[in-house]
């Protein structure tokens, strides 16, 4: 049932061959790798207003400065991932940068950062959309947390299909918002140029607002960062690029930060020529459509395409996630399961995990993780400053092609994600002191699982090749575990006699049933007079812990005469996989309590059902 429900999910599996199948045009790229970018466009301008309005109407004007940084430092961060995707073309991003220019604790300190912020991504896009769907239809408010859950399956579930399904699934959502913002924005844009809309805006620009400083401003600009969530996603993802890779992965990243930056300014522009302030009935991006469209057709359709984009914004943790955990992975610092592909060659532990993750976090915060949205930024401008300053060393370092304009770029990128950071930190302590907790104790787990594999392989390395030397035994001592006479018994014991130079039956008796006991030892010793039969008494209806004080005992004995202890445990397989539950698991306990021995050889003889 299993495996006919798991085809229908994800489908049939895939040759290894058919990898390049599953490669991304760059209009398929754009699809997969822009929605949590270009969905930030639906909050980043009121993040900005929501901070300004606190001092007054008039203080709105300053979202015009704040939105021009913000797409200074766009313009710095995507020119550094270009240099990026060309010179680490392997994925990774911001970790890989950071590890080969800072050092592999400032790799780490990027790579943790970015896994936490995809899972944040994930929970932070769900809710919102989860959000506009209750907004449309109340009566589904009091299942806004089981509502997002089930996206953050069905957006799992889809990428287990493998990359070409998603994003062919993504395709639709993605370029409807783009039409209608594009749509919003130029209709929007000609009725204020041409006077057919009057401007409404409740301070000139230049204005003098009473009791403006220096903090609220930086506050603003903190907070309208958000926007720029998501722009590295396309360096982390770069083989998954048809050929050739670096250039459709730079272009892709281009035509992203492009769209960006033109819907970023364009609603940040309408929504001050419109007047246009944050409040908890309409969104700003509403406003804006309904100045625009008015309250008809077209503006339905802007309200369903932003909650699509913010549903399935979501999808870029989904595709970035899976290659920086495969990243770390390769180097020893996360789990190798995350280096495996599934059956439709995608990282599906990684996909998987980050799923769990974000479920997580919406249980935790009960859905409404927007106060989560700092924390989401630090996640985001640590990793930029990290990697945007590996990349001014990377330049001193290799000096070629215009090598000082190129870290120039970098370094005006460094300098204001630090400041953003720092910003952060200051002015949003309250929301982000996790951060300061989480990156520790992932370094200290990185470094842990680093250390278990560095171990591991000095003590399986071979020293010298045709040097190895192998330790000569005089025999074999195999115990088998009886738990009654059977034809599982009698295979068992036929095999032992097989591979074992002496062979020892062992029991473990209750005081539950003596006569039943009895009886088993008397019919082991007439079917087998030449196999020692060893009962051991057990007053506490124990297995494991008699089995290993006995095992013990016969392990220390042949290693003083070198023989091998080989402890058999007999099975019997049911015809149906299924019917495994109906029977206890004594045998699974057994070996999981003897592997701990390291003098023990255990092996398993299996007894398959026919019925």
């Amino acid at each position: 049932m299993w495996r006919y429900l798991k085809r229908l999910l994800i489908g049939k599996p895939l040759k290894t061959l058919d990898e390049g199948g599953q490669s991304l045009t760059k209009f398929r790229a754009l699809a997969l790798l822009s929605s949590d970018a270009l969905s930030s466009i639906a909050y980043g301008t009121e993040q900005i207003t929501s901070v300004l309005l606190v001092l007054s109407a008039a203080a709105t004007w300053y979202a015009l400065p704040v939105a021009g940084i913000v797409l200074i430092l766009l313009f710095a961060i995507t020119l550094s991932y270009r240099q990026i995707i060309q010179a680490y073309p392997s994925g990774g991003g911001a970790y890989v940068v950071a590890s080969t220019n800072w050092g592999r604790s400032a790799g780490l300190v990027a790579g943790g950062s970015l896994l936490v912020d995809y899972m944040l991504t994930v929970a932070v896009s769900v809710t919102s959309g989860t959000e506009a769907i209750t907004s449309a239809i109340p009566s589904l408010h009091p299942y806004a947390v089981p509502i997002a859950i089930l996206i953050v399956i069905a957006i799992m579930a889809l990428n287990l299909r493998g990359l070409r399904d998603s994003a062919s699934f993504l395709t639709f959502p993605v370029y409807f918002f783009i039409i209608m913002i594009t749509i919003m924005v130029g209709i929007g844009f000609f009725n204020i140029v041409t006077g057919r809309v009057a401007m409404h805006a409740a301070a000139s620009v230049g204005a003098s607002v009473p009791g403006m400083t220096l903090v609220l401003f930086l506050k603003a600009l903190s907070s309208g960062s958000s926007s720029l969530t998501g722009v590295e996603a396309i360096s982390n993802a770069v083989p998954n690029f048809k050929r050739p890779r670096r250039k459709n992965a730079a272009n892709t990243l281009a035509i992203m930060a492009l769209i960006l930056a033109v819907f970023f300014a364009g609603i940040t522009f309408l929504s001050y020529a419109g007047g246009i302030l944050p409040n908890s009935q309409q969104t700003v991006l509403s406003q804006v459509g309904e100045m625009v469209f008015g309250h008809g057709l077209f503006f339905y359709l802007l309200q369903l395409s932003t909650a699509l984009i913010l549903a399935v914004a979501a999808n870029t943790g989904f595709s970035a996630f899976p290659m920086l955990a495969y990243n770390l992975a390769k180097d020893k610092y996360m789990p190798h399961a995350y280096m495996d592909r599934g059956d439709r060659l995608g990282y599906s532990n990684g996909i998987i995990s980050l799923a769990v993750g974000a479920i997580v976090l919406i249980l935790i915060f009960h859905g409404q993780t927007s106060l989560l949205i700092p924390l989401y930024a630090v996640g985001v401008f640590v990793p930029f400053t990290l990697s945007q300053s590996g990349m001014i060393i990377h330049w001193f370092r290799e000096r070629t092609g215009h090598w000082l304009l190129k870290s120039s770029a970098n370094l005006l990128g460094a300098a204001l994600s630090f400041g953003l950071v720092v910003c952060l930190f200051f002015l949003h302590f309250g929301n982000v002191w996790p951060y300061l907790i989480v990156m520790p104790v992932l370094l200290r787990l990185f470094y842990k699982i680093h250390q278990h594999y560095v171990k591991v392989a000095k003590q399986l390395r071979i020293a010298a090749k045709g040097k190895v030397q192998l330790h000569d035994y005089d025999g074999s001592t195999v115990i088998v575990l009886v738990s009654n006479v059977t034809r599982v018994t009698a295979g068992a014991i036929n095999y032992a006699r097989s591979i074992g130079d002496y062979v020892i039956a062992m029991h473990v008796s209750f005081d539950a049933d003596p006569k039943k006991e009895h009886k088993t030892a008397v019919e082991f010793k007439a079917e087998y007079p030449d196999v020692r039969f060893v009962d051991i008494h057990s007053s506490y209806r124990s297995i494991a812990n008699p089995t290993l004080r006995f095992c013990d005992v016969i392990a220390r004995r042949a290693a003083e005469r070198n023989y091998t202890t080989t402890v058999l445990v007999p099975q019997f397989v049911p015809r149906r996989p299924w019917q495994n539950i109906l029977h206890n698991q004594t045998g699974l306990r057994l070996r999981a309590a003897l592997n701990s021995r390291e003098n023990i050889i255990v092996s398993t003889y299996h007894y398959h059902l026919n019925e």
